[in-house]
């Protein structure tokens, strides 16, 4: 399978999770501006999930881009990420119907390290197909961001049953600083 072919795929996967998003939204009780109101936490949780696949997905793409060649443990770890991602729906979900309870806003964090952990897998294994001097390799070097982002998603998940609301900052904290794309891999390509 060419690279080519694992991007569009991990795109149209990635479009699907963010139609599932928007779906599941409830139309407003009603046909005023105050109804639309009370539908507001639950659109500023889509969004920030909006923003954390896009961050994802504009990542992933990059990352390809320098990327010469893919094998089996590639599309695998490719899969896994797309696992993890794919329960970005049902966690929002969730966090609506309970009102944003603990444990909900938790495990939006579970599933936010585990799509963390599943990228920088992926990333490992694209740089074990492509050798230590590849291009990804180079460009990836000590990567202190994912790491940092990595350990503010742990620490929000028990911080979600001390204040939800403590948790949703830092999902939010972390999902701005990588709205910017990587520089290393962006200038590797």
């Amino acid at each position: 399978m060419s690279k080519q072919r694992l991007e569009a795929f991990t795109d149209g996967v990635m479009a699907v999770i963010i139609t599932i998003m928007v779906l599941d939204m409830k139309v407003p009780q009603g046909a005023s501006f105050a109804a639309l109101r009370s539908g507001l936490p639950v659109f500023l949780a889509y969004a920030l999930s909006f923003a954390n696949v896009g961050i994802f997905w504009n990542n992933h793409h990059h990352m390809l881009h320098a990327t010469e060649r893919i094998n089996g443990i590639v599309l695998w770890a490719n899969l896994f990420l797309l696992f993890w991602m794919s329960l970005v729906p049902f966690v929002i979900r969730w966090m609506d119907d309970t009102h944003f309870a603990a444990s909900p806003t938790a495990s939006y964090g579970v599933v936010l390290v585990l799509c963390s952990m599943a990228y920088i897998l992926l990333e490992q294994a694209i740089i074990k197909c492509n050798g230590p001097k590849s291009k990804l390799a180079r460009a990836v070097g000590k990567d202190l961001k994912s790491g940092v982002s990595f350990l503010i998603y742990l620490l929000a998940i028990p911080l979600a049953f001390v204040r939800p609301w403590i948790a949703l900052t830092l999902y939010v904290v972390v999902a701005m600083t990588w709205f910017i794309p990587d520089r290393r891999i962006e200038s590797m390509e």
